[in-house]
């Protein structure tokens, strides 16, 4: 019982900085929704087309930031922290390359992304300007990826908070000051949030990399980000391949999904934009403790202690579920006034209204497979998400969302209901796979557990 309490506590250290770090992440992205609303719905509806791209782009990048915090993190498990250091600047070098290749594919080809998503007219010039800009300069989220997942898998995520809530103020200012053109500069509109962007994302990164020479316990060293080892991108890529592709998978369907709705006009896309937005806080607890649990368990597994990080799953899907479920209520409660702060068209608040009625069955089932799948992640079982959710996203939910949308006539609710059954079909087989105990055999590390890492005391002990 004491045991299960300090596993309890340790969750909420870990959890509390993720937690608002992502409040004041998603508050500034609604800040920012809003500062682009002044313009016009379609420019808001550009931006949200655009920002789906780029979150194509920043989940390829999360390929090798997500799959070097999982290594990581078993490595300090088993307390090997020059190992861990190692990782780190292999993983930073391998993701700048990755980043700046995307860079040139999103400058390069963006316009014709957004064609071939059936985006149209005022909405593509805007949508345009902003990938230009915002994926032109990639890899400066490819660098901050890299290194805020790394930090934080070192426990050090009040750190990390302190610096995401920084760039996102300088964000808002940035914003404030190139949409509207305040103190002599122009009203760029569009093209000055998006300026905006990079311009705290580069501050963003300075932080970071001052910050990882003061919180890793090994020093990492220029010749960790010059010499690449096969072994450690073999486990990286071990990880973050199947981590990164499970959600490229999700969100190229939500791309086709996206296509679905452009056929049902400009309104239609700019509800969406709106009802993610309002919808993001729903799952945002549930993002928190998944990513807490995630570095947890990570440890356990690497200091070969399975059966706590079992019991830990559970417990955390239990928590998250318990707060998404009061979340959503009061969201539902509020859904037209929160709506009204974006817009004054009754149709789309009307249609935002009906789709957020919605969120009771989709987050539910979301806040399950945050935690799980997440944690087979930190396992080292990431494949078996990717297997089911080729069969789960593509094969049920992308046939199930045209039949609803186009043949039913359900219209924006049938993309929701079926992302919802999608997320719960997945859970129940999530649930089951954790219950089984086959991610036992795939820890990354083969080794017996020694002492003196403080970092890995501070977040299992």
């Amino acid at each position: 019982m004491e045991q299960n309490t300090h596993q309890e506590f340790k969750l909420v250290k870990l959890t509390w900085p993720i937690f608002l770090e992502l409040f004041l992440f998603m508050l500034m992205g609604s800040v920012d929704t809003f500062m682009i609303s002044t313009v016009s719905d379609n420019a808001v509806a550009g931006v949200g087309a655009a920002n789906q791209i780029v979150t194509m782009a920043i989940l390829v990048l999360s390929v090798i930031g997500n799959g070097a915090a999982m290594v990581v993190s078993q490595y300090l498990g088993s307390r090997k922290p020059l190992e861990a250091a190692r990782v780190t600047g292999n993983a930073i070098t391998l993701n700048l390359a990755v980043g700046l290749i995307l860079s040139s594919i999103l400058l390069l080809f963006g316009g014709n992304l957004l064609t071939a998503l059936n985006v149209k007219g005022d909405i593509l010039e805007h949508a345009r300007v902003y990938l230009n800009i915002v994926g032109g300069f990639i890899f400066l989220q490819a660098l901050i990826n890299a290194l805020a997942t790394t930090i934080r898998t070192h426990g050090f995520t009040k750190q990390t908070m302190v610096v995401s809530l920084l760039m996102n103020l300088i964000h808002v200012a940035g914003n404030y000051l190139l949409i509207y053109g305040h103190f002599g500069l122009p009203a760029l509109g569009v093209e000055g949030a998006a300026w905006s962007t990079v311009i705290s994302r580069f501050i963003c990164l300075i932080l970071f990399f001052l910050l990882l020479g003061r919180v890793s316990e090994v020093k990492v060293h220029l010749s960790f980000y010059l010499h690449l080892s096969k072994k450690y991108v073999k486990q990286i890529l071990k990880i973050g391949i199947p981590s990164a592709f499970e959600s490229v998978i999700y969100q190229s369907c939500q791309l086709v999904f996206t296509l679905y709705i452009t056929y049902l006009g400009a309104e239609a896309m700019a509800t969406r934009q709106y009802a993610l937005n309002i919808s993001s806080y729903i799952f945002l607890f549930s993002v928190a403790v998944s990513m807490g649990t995630s570095i947890i368990v990570g440890h356990l597994v690497g200091a070969k202690r399975p059966e706590e990080a079992y019991k830990r799953v559970f417990a955390s899907v239990k928590w998250a579920l318990l707060v998404t479920v009061i979340i959503d209520a009061l969201v539902i409660m509020f859904r037209l006034p929160l709506l009204g702060l974006f817009t004054t068209n009754e149709n789309i608040i009307l249609m935002g209204a009906q789709v957020i009625l919605l969120s009771f069955f989709l987050e539910t089932g979301r806040t399950c497979n945050l935690v799980i799948i997440n944690s087979l992640r930190a396992s080292g079982d990431a494949k078996f998400p990717v297997y089911m959710g080729l069969i789960s996203m593509v094969c049920m939910s992308l046939p199930l969302g045209y039949l609803l949308v186009f043949q039913l006539h359900l219209g924006l609710a049938g993309v929701w209901i079926a992302t919802a059954v999608d997320e719960w079909v997945r859970a129940i087989i999530m649930y089951f796979r954790w219950k089984s105990r086959a991610w036992q055999k795939h820890g990354l590390l083969e080794h017996e557990p020694t002492e003196g890492s403080p970092a890995v005391a501070a977040a299992v002990h």
